[in-house]
């Protein structure tokens, strides 16, 4: 089987492209990659000699870019509250798995000099990496004091349900592992907005802090989600953004890791529970040195008129994950809904495709996790489909369980035996220049994308997909510079060829609950991408230079 080193050397570049290209060139198009899923296991040991995930991310890198990848989403990286927590759990915003705190000096992901070395690679791969962010609370902390709170509906968290009382919380945040490296901020229960538990009493709840002072606000961030009254507490300490000490250390700790690691963007967790605001001030201070970051939010709100008026505080600096679109997948991949016509339907692509990050899966949505959207494995190719290969449908992110493999109590094997990979790759070669659709049958639809000269030979592709137990097809134009072209299938899942006729259409089949790409078998990179799969990866394996495939 073909090594997937000299898959990437095939896919480099094609050298007719430039002796038929008499137009503006095409830029090739932008994919994320979300490197890690909720269960990859942690180290055996929390020693830097373990294995670590930063490495195999580094040996991935070259095959990464070669089929397509243009910006990768690390996990979060900062120190957790433990060295198998995910990172969520955050600690420290400044330890970066450098520092001897919370149980090793490594986070789950690897060691600030492995992460150091990936950002290098990343770099010279032409990939940019976006850091997960984690600027809502924090976890793990070093003490409890006392302090001043009042306990909250659950419900409402606007209404008060006990008087002002002393409590004590976790809340002191002294760093000593660090010990006030790259910034002396220590953080007290003034620097937050309210906690979950009440050790004095043992009484668990939410507590919002009050009587915290002149710099302390001693109540919600207005800006936030309305859910429950006011949707500013989340989990653990949740920071108050207000506090001038917290707007500094975050505002500066923000341009340090954007400089240190040389990160192209940032996916921005749980947005919708801290201040709009201050996220705002936070970006602008970031674009003041490092003005072209991809930014991406995760504000969890299926309404897309929510999303949207988001974006527009934003100005069109940030971008959103379209999580309408997630529950509409898993909606028709388990036969809720049916008509395939209607699948865009309200999503934020649909409305504001500039500024929607779209996603068949990331960590939160995979079975099990409490936004679970799991998307039955026969459509995951389809969904996929759409928004990897159609034209302005926002920015696809690909997620690493779908590519590799999930773990966790119900595993997952690579979706699509592997072949998604070939997606990706189609994305990055073929899906180009004007697109005609063809969503005219409630259990068929599909559409072509004619080509752009400036990339593979303005090849181009055509994509068929049906809901139906039975077979489909349908008359597709695909141009007239492709007449009397032989087209296949990407994934190999029909075995035909379709010539294309003399006025530019070729009738395309597709078998049932199924997906065809379309391209033609003489295009640049079609014999190898059409035999190509990804392994399925262990999370702890020494460094590699070619992977068997």
């Amino acid at each position: 089987m073909q090594r997937l080193s000299s898959f990437a050397r095939s896919l480099s570049g094609n050298s007719r492209a430039a002796e038929v290209d008499d137009s503006k060139p095409q830029p090739t198009n932008k994919t994320l990659f979300q490197s890690f899923e909720w269960y990859l296991p942690g180290p055996e040991d929390s020693s830097a000699e373990s294995p670590s995930h930063y490495t195999l991310l580094t040996n991935l890198l070259p095959h990464l870019s070669a089929i397509g990848i243009t910006h990768l989403w690390l996990p979060p990286g900062c120190k957790a509250t433990n060295p198998q927590d995910n990172g969520y759990a955050i600690h420290d915003l400044w330890d970066l798995g450098e520092f001897d705190s919370k149980g090793s000096r490594r986070t789950k992901w690897g060691t600030r000099k492995e992460l150091n070395v990936f950002c290098a690679r990343a770099k010279e791969s032409g990939i940019a990496v976006m850091w997960d962010a984690i600027l809502n609370h924090k976890a793990g902390a070093d003490d409890k004091e006392v302090a001043h709170g009042v306990k909250v509906d659950l419900k409402d968290r606007t209404k008060q349900i006990s008087q002002p009382r002393e409590l004590e919380a976790w809340t002191s945040f002294t760093f000593p592992g660090r010990a006030g490296t790259y910034s002396d901020m220590k953080y007290d229960w003034r620097h937050f907005s309210g906690v979950d538990y009440d050790a004095r009493s043992q009484d668990h709840g939410i507590f919002k802090f009050v009587r915290k002072g002149e710099e302390g606000r001693g109540d919600w961030a207005g800006d936030v989600s309305t859910e429950l009254g006011n949707y500013d507490y989340l989990m653990f300490a949740d920071v108050d953004h207000s506090h001038p000490a917290v707007r500094d250390d975050i505002l500066e700790w923000g341009s340090w890791i954007t400089s240190s690691l040389n990160l192209g963007g940032m996916r921005l967790d749980a947005i919708k529970h801290y201040s709009l605001s201050f996220l705002r001030d936070f970006i602008a201070h970031i674009d003041k040195h490092h003005p072209n970051q991809f930014y991406v939010g995760e504000y969890w709100d299926a309404k897309t008129e929510v999303l949207e008026k988001v974006i527009r505080k934003f100005h069109g600096r940030l971008n959103l994950f379209d999580v309408q679109l997630v529950y509409t997948f898993s909606d028709y991949s388990k036969g809720r809904m049916i008509d395939l016509r209607a699948i865009l339907d309200g999503s934020l692509v649909q409305k504001d495709p500039a500024h929607a990050v779209t996603f068949v899966a990331n960590h939160d949505t995979q079975e099990m996790q409490s936004l679970a959207a799991p998307v039955e494995e026969w459509f995951i190719p389809l969904a996929y489909s759409l928004i990897l290969l159609r034209h302005n449908a926002g920015t696809p992110c690909v997620f690493w369980g779908d590519v590799f493999g999930n773990h966790g109590p119900r595993p997952r094997f690579p979706a699509t035996g592997g072949k998604l990979v070939r997606l990706i790759a189609a994305r990055k070669l073929y899906a180009y220049g004007p697109q005609r659709d063809y969503f005219d049958k409630v259990d068929c639809i599909g559409w072509t994308r004619l080509g752009h000269r400036s990339q593979s030979d303005g090849a181009g592709l055509a994509v068929l997909m049906t809901n139906s137990w039975d077979r489909r097809s349908k008359q597709m134009f695909v141009g007239q510079r492709h007449v009397g072209e032989s087209w296949k299938d990407v994934l190999g899942f029909e075995d035909r060829e379709v010539v294309i006729d003399s006025k530019g259409m070729g009738s395309f089949p597709v078998g049932h609950r199924c997906v065809g790409v379309w391209v033609n078998k003489l295009a640049p990179g079609f014999e190898n991408l059409s035999r190509f799969t990804f392994p399925r990866l262990a999370q702890a394996i020494p460094p590699i230079t070619n992977l068997p495939v």
